[in-house]
């Protein structure tokens, strides 16, 4: 077994949409996330950045689940076996509150995956762990992510900042108000 399909332990709990799983880290998911890593659609989340960045990134996320208890979920699609992307809740040192955010990787946009994957772990995080009502911060500019929050039932709360950069807070519903 090589390091890239041995299976890490298991932190993360999966979740299953008609389309989606929702699993955690393997190694072999690092080349899709370097590859979205180093694309201008990363521009929203850091990017575009180097392997090496990309390579902390994973770590980041691995860790994050042993941290938190929580963290973001491998979107894979069930159909072809891809890593589709990301989503899940992340709390990282300087938010404001846990955040429900998402990385679609490219062939995967504009197929509803997005918005599947998000309501399987808004409703994963308000049942599992009372993360409910979480916050989803936002570019101004990132007019995709704009309309899915909108598409999720979510309202702009406030403008803010994230790293030092302006951002918009976008508030989820409640899962028990739904």
């Amino acid at each position: 077994m090589t390091h890239a399909t041995r299976p890490l332990p298991e932190n993360a709990p999966t979740v299953d949409t008609p389309d989606l799983i929702l699993r955690g880290y393997r190694e072999s998911d690092f080349e899709a996330i370097a590859a979205f890593g180093a694309s201008e659609r990363a521009r929203f989340v850091g990017g575009p950045m180097n392997r090496w960045d990309s390579w902390r990134a994973l770590l980041a996320g691995i860790g994050h689940w042993t941290l938190r208890g929580y963290g973001m979920w491998i979107v894979e699609h069930r159909a072809s076996g891809e890593v589709a992307g990301r989503v899940g809740i992340i709390f990282n040192d300087g938010w404001d509150e846990p955040e429900l955010g998402w990385h679609i990787f490219e062939g995967f946009e504009g197929r509803g995956f997005a918005h599947q994957a998000c309501l399987a772990a808004r409703a994963h995080a308000a049942k599992a762990w009372g993360l409910d009502g979480v916050i989803s911060y936002i570019a101004a500019d990132n007019d995709r992510s704009l309309r899915l929050a909108r598409r999720l039932g979510c309202v702009h709360e406030r403008d803010g900042t994230l790293l030092g950069e302006p951002c918009q807070i976008w508030r989820h519903p409640r899962e028990a108000m739904q």
